[in-house]
């Protein structure tokens, strides 16, 4: 299979759309969350997603955060690697079923897991982080976002 060619430049044709949601992004307080958690939740929500621009970049952002390539490489299989903290787990099972909420539900029981090692507030960063990762996912293969061929 080949690479498809870009189907619209979206940012140009709805450029206030994508300055909001360029926006959006830069607001969230990475901070709070910590911005390697942060950058691991895009690449996770990328993958599901098949985001390959998206993978892409924020691979790129993990390795400029000093992230071991090894820990990066098993970030798809988060449950079996011994690289991730307990925050990190249950913001990626959180992503995971955030995503794919048409499919699961996000019950009571799982957010009771989240609640019990993020505060309400990193919980509603968190929460706009896999929100907005989404919408960049959505746009960026729907409209067939080419990735680079060179970082």
């Amino acid at each position: 299979m080949t690479a498809h060619a870009p189907r619209v430049a979206y940012s140009q044709l709805a450029p206030q759309a994508f300055k909001g949601l360029y926006q959006a992004s830069g607001a969230l307080r990475k901070d709070r969350l910590g911005a390697r958690l942060v950058e691991l939740v895009f690449l996770r929500v990328s993958q599901i997603n098949g985001c390959a621009y998206c993978m892409d970049m924020h691979w790129q952002d993990l390795v400029k955060l000093d992230a071991d390539p090894r820990h990066l490489n098993a970030v798809a299989g988060w449950r079996e690697a011994p690289f991730f903290s307990e925050r990190e787990r249950a913001a990626l099972r959180w992503a995971e079923l955030v995503t794919d909420i048409p499919h699961k539900d996000a019950s009571d029981e799982e957010f009771a897991l989240l609640k019990a090692v993020f505060s309400d507030e990193e919980i509603a960063d968190l929460a706009f982080a896999i929100a907005i990762i989404n919408a960049w996912n959505l746009i960026s293969v729907s409209m067939r976002n080419p990735l680079p061929q060179q970082a």
